[in-house]
């Protein structure tokens, strides 16, 4: 848990940095968002026509060479090169010279919920077609989940604290949150943090269409993702990658930095109910949120805006939505709530990346993204959903929610200074 004693350090953002299906950049991220577009198409990166769910939010347009080291490149999966050039413009926006800094006090925590899946598709058919000798030998490292973090400390030199998180669809705010418990605990002045994925594969789209979980509305893909609509029938893939850079406010301060924001609450919390469905009362993420304020030492009145985990599901949205009104009572029908999901479809571990980076935005630009195709909300999910425009609001202090399979949950607040 984070420490919230009067002698516990505090942490700011201080940079930011994206890979998404609307753009390959912060700036592009957001005007995307804010114009309410979707990144969802049809499946190119491979022939998806015989699969229940043939769309997605894929990363288009898109040559690592041109962001990283080819060699690197060719070595790596698909989710660290991702990963790996959010770190970069985050590192890059923060303006921090981290060949300057003390790299002992540098650290990286990058989670994949699923890791190097490209990686394990290509390689097992290199191992039944062509037999063990031809399997690359660098088959190891670029699928496991912590080598994008191993990477990005290779980078820039940071000898401090440095794995990956796996936590499902809570990897990317898992993340974030614990680096700021580093900081918090005076491990590290400078934490490079946040969740990368790449898992629009055939394997992963097999496995998640045989549990029924993906949409299928393949004709009209821009409107697919319908978190709180009516009639939402499943998550739509994304892939890409969110990465904050967090600092202790003095290291901050010292060095003049321009400080986004603060990371002021965070909490980290189970169903313990059962290994997909969440629970039905909404009460593990009614005590993340309600332990991420307490945390923060912020009254549920004075959040301004939740950015939602919103998955376009039947039950996430409908639970979801229970459980920000028992945290928020009569606050729950003022309060804003939005899905990006709407626009970026889920980013599994990188969700918490990319809606952190979203959270940012939003105090800094006063702007609310909205969730887009909400056109007959569902009777159950009675909440305002900044449906379908985005809109300009006194923002001071925000919230955001992740769930994962096995019944993880984080809540994160960021607020200004």
């Amino acid at each position: 848990m984070m420490d919230s004693s009067p002698t516990a350090r505090r942490v700011v953002v201080t940079g930011l940095g994206v890979v998404t299906s609307i753009g390959h950049n912060v700036d592009d991220f957001w005007a995307g968002l804010v114009a309410g577009r979707s990144g969802i198409r049809r499946v190119t990166l491979f022939d998806p026509s015989t699969f229940a769910s043939q769309i997605g939010g894929e990363v288009r347009d898109w040559d690592p060479a041109q962001h990283m080291d080819p060699k690197e490149a060719r070595r790596n999966d698909r989710y660290t090169h991702f990963g790996f050039v959010a770190a970069r413009q985050a590192v890059t926006d923060s303006g921090l010279e981290t060949a300057k800094e003390d790299g002992d006090r540098i650290g990286v925590i990058i989670g994949s919920g699923i890791g190097g899946m490209h990686t394990y598709e290509s390689q097992l058919k290199v191992l039944a077609e062509r037999g063990p000798r031809k399997v690359s030998p660098f088959t190891i490292p670029a699928l496991i989940g912590n080598m994008c973090a191993g990477l990005v400390a290779i980078e820039y030199g940071a000898r401090g604290p440095n794995f990956g998180i796996v936590s499902a669809c809570a990897t990317g705010t898992h993340a974030i949150g614990e680096a700021a418990h580093v900081i918090r605990r005076n491990d590290a002045d400078v934490m490079i943090a946040g969740g990368s994925e790449a898992a629009i594969t055939p394997f992963a789209y097999a496995s998640f269409c045989s549990m029924k979980a993906m949409s299928t509305c393949n004709d009209t893909p821009e409107k697919a993702s319908r978190p709180f609509n009516r009639n939402r029938d499943g998550f739509i893939m994304g892939e890409g990658s969110g990465v904050l850079v967090l600092e202790s406010l003095e290291h901050a301060r010292a060095r003049g930095a321009r400080i986004y924001c603060e990371l002021a609450g965070y909490a980290a919390t189970s169903d313990a109910f059962h290994i997909t469905q969440p629970d039905p009362d909404g009460k593990g993420l009614s005590l993340a949120m309600g332990r991420a304020l307490a945390h923060a030492g912020v009254k549920p009145d004075q959040i301004d805006y939740i950015n939602a985990h919103g998955t376009s599901t039947p039950y996430n949205d409908k639970f979801e939505t229970l459980a920000i009104k028992k945290v928020f009572g009569d606050h729950a029908r003022k309060v804003p709530v939005s899905s990006t999901k709407s626009m970026t479809g889920h980013l599994l571990g990188a969700a918490g990346g990319i809606e952190s980076v979203i959270c940012v935005k939003t105090l800094q630009t006063q702007t609310l993204a909205p969730t887009i195709n909400l056109d007959d909300p569902d009777p159950e999910c009675d909440l305002d959903y900044v449906p379908n425009v985005a809109r300009n609001a006194r923002v001071r202090t925000v919230l955001s929610n992740n769930l994962g399979f096995g019944g993880q949950n984080a809540a994160i607040i960021f607020r200004a200074l």
